[in-house]
């Protein structure tokens, strides 16, 4: 009976999933509110994706920093009244909660995903389908969940299932040669890099400029992050097509998304957008096959893909600064053309 009770592989995976994205949904919002400036705005994923570059021993318990992280996001949520006039301070505390919270998730995901692969009967795929569900569900109260406080709350409730995994796993269970904390080196990729970099311009700016230029609210954004994820989770039904033609798609229905198109339909363009993206992402992982198991493989796309979006964050970030937040969208349709045409006949290379 306890066995039947045990929350599968994919149902923990989505609920973490689930619980990430409510708090990076929330923090994103959050910091939009406190500043209008660009390159403020967009360090908050450069600083997600800083551990990525460190040499970190992995650990499933570094798992706990994540949920230290939302508890200093619940505290500063709760100040937000309090110091109304000391935004700046509230801000440096965002920021080093992400960064808090990005240091607790590279040190544990690769050690949780082989844990709940090789001890609780789950996969890859599996997992992926957890996170894509996970991410859909966490948007979606994003969507419906405000002020700030009722968003960092549920995410650490749906944080919690994983956590009591991490913190029970047996210390005495050894991983299998290469894969110790201490020996992982994760290769890079420079195509995940270069994908990551235009992906990253596309949603380091993406709250502010729901808020700004969009007249928005939290809802309208998470909305769009949740049909994103919508489209991530149908990535199975995605037609075949060369990587190449889904770029320019994507820029496609970025640029349309601009017209004179009613406020649902730019939102609901978004799906497909997801889907094509999800289906670049599984086509790139398809191509580090030589690297080793999926998780690795999967890890290696989120490591250089992240190591990209910092470049493109801050770079979009400090362009729209010294400019305007008008220059965004061409800047990142040039963008998925560059990677059209530069992944028309170029394979996945990898780089020591």
């Amino acid at each position: 009976m306890a066995d039947r009770l045990r929350p599968t592989p994919m149902l923990l995976q989505a609920s973490a999933q689930a619980g990430v994205n409510l708090t990076l949904a929330a923090t994103v919002w959050m910091v939009s509110g406190l500043t209008a400036s660009p390159l403020l705005n967009s360090l908050l994923p450069a600083l997600g994706a800083l551990p990525l570059l460190l040499q970190l021993k992995r650990h499933s318990r570094g798992y706990g920093l994540q949920l230290l992280a939302v508890l200093a996001l619940i505290g500063i949520s709760l100040a937000m009244k309090p110091m109304a006039s000391q935004p700046s301070l509230l801000l440096l505390g965002s920021y080093l909660a992400v960064l808090l919270f990005a240091l607790g998730q590279e040190i544990s995901i690769l050690p949780l995903q082989r844990h709940l692969i090789s001890h609780a009967g789950g996969s890859m795929q599996r997992l992926r389908s957890g996170q894509e569900i996970g991410a859909l569900i966490g948007n979606l109260l994003a969507a419906m969940l405000f002020p700030a406080l009722r968003q960092f709350l549920p995410a650490l409730i749906l944080l919690l299932p994983l956590a009591v995994v991490a913190a029970r796993r047996d210390t005495s269970d050894r991983p299998s040669p290469g894969t110790g904390a201490a020996a992982i080196t994760l290769p890079w990729s420079r195509s995940c890099a270069l994908q990551g970099m235009v992906m990253g311009g596309l949603f380091a700016l993406l709250a502010l400029w729901v808020r700004e230029v969009d007249g928005g609210k939290c809802f309208d954004f998470a909305m769009v992050l949740a049909a994103y994820g919508l489209g991530r989770a149908l990535v199975r039904w995605t037609p075949s097509m060369h990587r190449s033609l889904r770029y320019l798609l994507i820029c496609a229905l970025l640029v349309l998304s601009q017209w004179s198109v009613p406020a649902w339909l730019a939102v609901m363009l978004f799906i497909p957008i997801g889907a094509m993206a999800a289906a670049s992402d599984a086509a790139l992982v398809d191509q580090l096959t030589p690297l080793g198991d999926a998780p690795l493989r999967w890890q290696v796309l989120v490591r250089s893909g992240a190591v990209g979006g910092l470049v493109g964050s801050i770079g979009l970030g400090l362009i729209c600064q010294l400019m305007s937040l008008d220059v965004a969208l061409p800047l990142v349709a040039a963008g998925f053309i560059l990677l059209a045409i530069t992944q028309a006949r170029a394979t996945a290379s990898l780089q020591p």
